[in-house]
């Protein structure tokens, strides 16, 4: 599955440095000025997950395999960016193709890094984008209006009233200043807007960079921002992104280790943030375990076991059988596929079987 998560933000607000931090196979320029990124920049990020580790144990494979997002740096947005300002309809279009958003916004003073904006104001600075998405989408919203209103109203059918309704709901709702993800659209209503592509749809994880005296505790410009994260009912990650690059640096565990003491860490805060990101795209793992390769694959929450044998191959959709199930906790319990089956725990499912976050599987198969 090609997931993505875009890291947006104003210029100058530590996105590139995110990206560095958490990306294993790509790096970006990270320089104080506007618009170092043109470009975004894209990389793949393994999302951290212990049971791995434990799997790798109790089967010794040849290789391990976690699983991945893909991670967008797009360049910094500014006011006016829905106007075309500072390459804006280019970097909005850059939104577009992501499922999810990472808003960095900062959270620190600093004089040696450039602002344009005035004095630190998360809010302020969160509400610029915002606006800015709103917009788009409104533009989006008008053109769709412009497009089916007449025939909805003169002959149109059940359908496509319906679906006017819908679009005129998104419109009075963006003019209000709130983002359409907020709306509460039933399962029903989204296929009405599925063709816009709506940038303020996609669910969205906030990141407050701070300094290094706040990583832990946070301070009064996190404190303000997290408030407004709660009125809309999303998530915020406290995170010094110049840290958290020094870490993904690092080789040497016993380094880390050190690293991780000295500044009282139990752990990198990207792990935190990636496994938010996961959770934000609504994401499950399964795994595969056997002595060629333990491996991790990602599936949609409430997938069934067609769809999830099809990620592996689209052949094992297609023909599927079976599946051969075991619990994580089963594995780890009993300590082996043989122990399991032994013991009852494996399992076979068929086509309706919903897949369950940490399910080790073995699919059967004919095309």
């Amino acid at each position: 599955m090609a997931l993505k998560v875009g890291i947006v933000g104003l210029p100058n607000v530590g996105k590139s440095t995110l990206f560095n931090a958490v990306s294993t196979s790509a790096k970006a320029q990270a320089s104080n000025y506007r618009f170092c990124t043109i470009d975004p920049n894209v990389g793949l990020v393994d999302v951290p997950d212990e049971r791995m580790k434990k799997l790798e144990e109790l089967v010794q494979p040849k290789k391990t395999i976690p699983t991945q997002i893909e991670v967008v740096d797009i360049a910094g947005l500014v006011k006016g960016a829905s106007r075309g300002e500072g390459l804006g309809n280019k970097f909005l279009g850059n939104i577009r193709e992501v499922d999810a958003i990472i808003h960095v916004i900062r959270c620190f003073e600093d004089e040696n890094v450039m602002r344009d904006e005035g004095d630190i104001n998360p809010v302020g600075d969160k509400e610029i984008i915002d606006t800015e998405l709103q917009l788009k989408d409104l533009e989006s919203i008008d053109k769709k209006l412009q497009r089916i209103s007449k025939a909805a109203r003169v002959g149109g059918d059940a359908k496509m009233k319906a679906e006017l309704a819908v679009v005129e709901k998104c419109k009075e709702w963006l003019e209000q200043g709130k983002n359409v993800r907020e709306l509460g659209l039933t399962k029903e209503e989204l296929p009405a807007i599925a063709d816009l592509f709506l940038l303020t749809i996609k669910p969205t994880l906030y990141v407050a960079n701070v300094d290094e005296a706040s990583m832990h505790t946070g301070n009064k410009y996190s404190e303000a921002l997290q408030k407004a994260a709660d009125a809309e009912g999303a998530e915020m990650i406290v995170l010094n992104n110049n840290i958290e690059a020094q870490i993904a640096e690092m080789e040497d565990p016993d380094d880390k280790a050190m690293f991780f003491e000295e500044y009282g860490m139990k752990e990198a805060g990207l792990d935190v943030l990636l496994r938010a990101a996961y959770k934000l795209l609504n994401l499950n793992t399964y795994f595969t375990a056997g002595v060629q390769e333990v491996r991790a694959w990602t599936i949609k929450d409430g997938w069934k076991a067609p769809q999830a044998a099809g990620v592996i191959h689209t052949d094992f959709e297609k023909g599927f059988i079976k599946a051969e199930v075991m619990s994580y906790d089963d594995f780890v319990s009993h300590g082996s596929e043989q122990a399991c089956k032994e013991a009852g725990r494996l399992r076979i499912e068929g086509k309706e079987y919903i897949v369950k976050d940490g399910d080790i599987m073995h699919f059967r198969f004919n095309v």
